[in-house]
């Protein structure tokens, strides 16, 4: 019975990718619900435990790819791969509503270009800091600062070692976690009153995941707003991400 559950497995390894991750998902927000009430966003918990299974099936058979080295969970690495994350990425910009983007104005404009620029500055900063002194490494590191999308998606744009990915990815997600725990504590200091300071909010902020927690730990209502001007974030970032803050970082360091 079992050797045919794992040959099952096997010849429907992208059918057994997606049970995977929904499993993690349920965890996650179990987890999320119980442990921290909502604080800290399932998401996040869930990358957490996707890289710990990473570095497992990577121990485990030696190789490059994770779990996706596993000849179990070898679905992983095609649900994982570009097609699907671009797909993704795409699926989530068509989810905004660009007449309620308009509302924010020219100031939602400004925080969301600041919202990319500073985190990929602070991010490019502390990688420099830590002794990477390419350009590559530093842009990969500093668009994971932007979201824990940006930075894999810029780094398989120009080059960067799965290792730098990945540094990147856990960036993006430290980034979130802060994010998702320090704005109930900071929301009266920021004034998180109206919808036009959420949407200023997610666009300096610029996780989704965080801004959506953050956002519904301090007053629910404010959510779709603050979520709204982040979602831009993703598809900014890839843009600049592989072009301008790259050119600009190699100008800068050679």
């Amino acid at each position: 019975m079992i050797e045919l559950l794992e040959k099952t497995a096997k010849h429907n390894g992208l059918v057994l990718a997606f049970a995977l991750v929904g499993l993690v998902m349920l965890v996650s927000m179990q987890l999320s619900r119980r442990l921290t009430f909502g604080r800290v966003h399932g998401s996040a918990i869930a990358i957490v435990i996707g890289l710990a299974l990473a570095y497992w099936g990577g121990i485990q058979t030696g190789g490059k790819n994770g779990l996706a080295d596993v000849s179990l969970f070898a679905g992983v690495g095609l649900m994982g791969g570009a097609m699907l994350r671009d797909f993704a990425i795409v699926a989530t910009a068509f989810e905004v509503q660009v007449v309620e983007a308009r509302k924010a104005g020219l100031v939602g404009v400004a925080a969301l270009l600041l919202g990319t620029v500073l985190p990929f500055t602070v991010g490019a900063s502390v990688a420099w800091a830590f002794g990477y002194r390419d350009a590559v490494s530093l842009t990969t590191i500093g668009a994971g600062a932007v979201t824990y999308i940006v930075g894999p998606v810029t780094g398989a744009a120009i080059g960067a070692s799965s290792e730098i990915m990945a540094l990147s990815i856990a960036t993006g997600l430290v980034k979130a976690i802060m994010v998702m725990v320090g704005t109930p504590a900071a929301a009266r200091f920021l004034r998180l009153r109206t919808p036009r300071s959420a949407m200023v909010f997610g666009g300096l902020a610029g996780t989704v995941s965080g801004v959506s927690a953050g956002l519904a730990a301090t007053d629910r209502r404010l959510v779709p707003y603050g979520a709204l001007v982040a979602t831009f974030h993703t598809g900014l970032g890839c843009l600049l991400g592989p072009s301008l803050l790259f050119f600009a970082t190699r100008a800068l360091v050679g």
